[in-house]
């Protein structure tokens, strides 16, 4: 089977979708929902990315994920692997959680029907699926970021909602502009299963009929998932160096001084950490960058400093 063409580039919008593997549950209770959203708040941490939208089901979930670096691979990656470790061990499983490739739908962003329909379609997903009764108003299912669009207090700070309430024409927030933006979601319940809805399910991309040109146009430059790992790293690699000569320079340290000092030095592990924490470069890289020796002796630094600081 084909595999699906990765196209990234600074500014992109994607809607993401996973399934359990076999179509198997993801989420057992709301602990793992719980899981889920820090795991991808780690993410856009990493990353960089603005979530526009969210909605966790029972066996699969929806994100609509704009990433100002093409960075979406090596994001995913994290976000996907980070949640299996972290499900398999709380419930004592094993093995592949997700059904392989994850879907990437393209968001044209030059018009605001595209980003305001697909990001109405994962809000309305409960509703589709029988989640929310007729009659039971859409608020009522916690875990999709409608929620959050209505009360501001329960939004995480990775969460962008003022693209989209710009893209409905409401460019200053208020309770009335909240209760606006709901009563238009709610009145979009009756044509749930639209036209657009049916191509936002089956295609790559989802915009103007030059939307493809113009995606040429970006990928003459963009590196996909098919050009060379050093060239999708670039960017996350850059990031992670500003944070290496910033550090540098507050300690007051010369480049030198980091294969002066010993490879397990605790400023050192710190930068690590840091760089492990808010970057999605590889630990290979920090090692090297960070005159630590190989990456396995990093992962056991961090291994050891993790067990000890929970005893």
């Amino acid at each position: 089977m084909a595999r699906q063409l990765r196209i990234q580039y600074e500014g992109a919008i994607y809607h993401l979708l996973n399934r359990g593997d076999r179509r198997e549950d993801i989420f057992l209770d709301e602990a793992d929902r719980s899981t889920f959203l820090e795991a991808l708040g780690a993410a856009c941490l990493k990353t960089g990315w603005q979530v526009h939208a969210y909605c966790l089901m029972t066996n699969h979930f929806h994100l609509v994920v704009e990433t100002p670096r093409p960075n979406l691979v090596a994001g995913m990656k994290w976000l996907l692997g980070t949640y299996t470790i972290r499900f398999n061990r709380r419930h004592r499983f094993s093995g592949h959680l997700f059904a392989g490739r994850y879907k990437s739908l393209l968001v044209d962003e030059s018009d605001r029907h595209y980003l305001r329909t697909v990001c109405d379609y994962v809000h309305l997903n409960p509703v589709r699926a029988g989640m929310v009764a007729e009659g039971e108003k859409l608020e009522s299912y916690r875990w999709s970021s409608y929620l959050s669009y209505l009360r501001p207090t329960l939004r995480p700070k990775w969460l962008r909602c003022d693209r989209l309430l710009g893209e409905h024409g409401i460019d200053r927030e208020s309770r009335r502009s909240r209760l606006e933006f709901g009563r238009r979601t709610e009145a979009r319940r009756r044509d749930a299963q639209g036209p657009d809805e049916a191509m936002i399910r089956r295609g790559w991309r989802f915009g103007a009929d030059d939307f493809v040109a113009r995606l040429l146009d970006r990928c003459e430059a963009a590196p996909s998932e098919h050009h060379r790992g050093i060239e999708r790293a670039e960017t996350d690699e850059q990031k992670a160096e500003r944070m290496v000569r910033a550090a540098l320079a507050e300690m007051r340290w010369q480049e030198d001084e980091l294969a002066r000092r010993r490879k397990s030095d605790p400023i050192k592990l710190r930068l690590a950490r840091r760089l492990r924490h808010e970057t999605a470069v590889s630990l290979k890289w920090i090692a090297r960058r960070l005159e630590m020796g190989t990456w396995t002796h990093v992962s056991n630094l961090m291994r050891k400093e993790s067990v000890s600081s929970t005893d």
